[in-house]
């Protein structure tokens, strides 16, 4: 018990005083899930959309195969990666392992689905709405999507929040297509993982401490927004 207490205030002390490798591994964290974020919504948002406001004769398995791939084990997603871009691997050539590019890419195959799968929720509903008055004004695919985009948008606001949250707690496919090298590819739960093994538990728990309050901000944003969202409509 002594040695957890003294973890707990060792921890503590690393965060009070911004220490140099936690603050370090924390911003690469960030910088490398924002950026998927980022990459998955620009994908994830516009298709969630279209498939929202279209018809066609595989629509419902298109849908169905979107809401399965929420399920992809993270492991798999690391080993296709890590075979793709291997020097063996179509991509060898690009020299991307082991880079934060690959654990973009990772992250990015992971949290699309999540994204898109939201975004098709929330606009489907929103679609009923604005159905008639858009169909009325003659209106093309392109500028429907992007009115039903900005009018939904803090509904999918918290898609993309969703996918953020998914993304920073992932270790397994960014530990196989990062290597969890040090000032390199480190980041918050592959530093977790390796410091806890060394028995460094002081910075283990202040990056545990990190994680939980970055995990519980979405989770506060996600209901805020939610809150907002229903006060809209109702």
């Amino acid at each position: 018990m002594d040695n957890i207490w003294d973890g707990i205030k060792a921890a503590v002390y690393l965060l009070v005083t911004f220490d140099r490798d936690l603050m370090e591994i924390t911003l690469r964290s960030l910088q490398v899930t924002l950026s998927a974020v980022a990459i998955s919504s620009f994908v994830a948002l516009p298709f969630g959309a279209w498939l929202a406001i279209r018809r066609f004769r595989l629509r419902r398995a298109a849908i169905a195969v979107l809401n399965a791939l929420m399920g992809l084990p993270p492991v798999v997603v690391g080993l296709v990666v890590y075979l793709l871009l291997s020097r063996s691997g179509p991509f060898g050539v690009l020299d991307l392992l082991f880079t934060p590019a690959a654990m973009i890419i990772a992250q990015v195959i992971i949290i699309t689905p999540l994204i898109a799968s939201i975004a098709h929720q929330a606009i489907r509903e929103l679609w009923a709405e604005y159905h008639d008055l858009l169909i009325s004004m003659n209106t093309t695919s392109g500028q429907r999507i992007r009115t039903l985009i900005w009018d939904g948008r803090r509904a999918l606001i918290t898609a993309a929040l969703a996918g953020f949250g998914r993304a920073i707690g992932e270790v397994g496919a960014i530990m196989i297509v990062g290597g969890n090298i040090d000032h390199a590819t480190r980041v918050l739960t592959t530093a977790i993982a390796l410091e806890t093994g060394k028995g460094d538990f002081a910075l283990a728990l202040g990056l545990g401490f990190v994680l939980i309050f970055l995990s519980l901000l979405v989770n506060f944003a996600t209901h805020a927004l939610g809150r907002t969202e229903r006060g809209k409509f109702w």
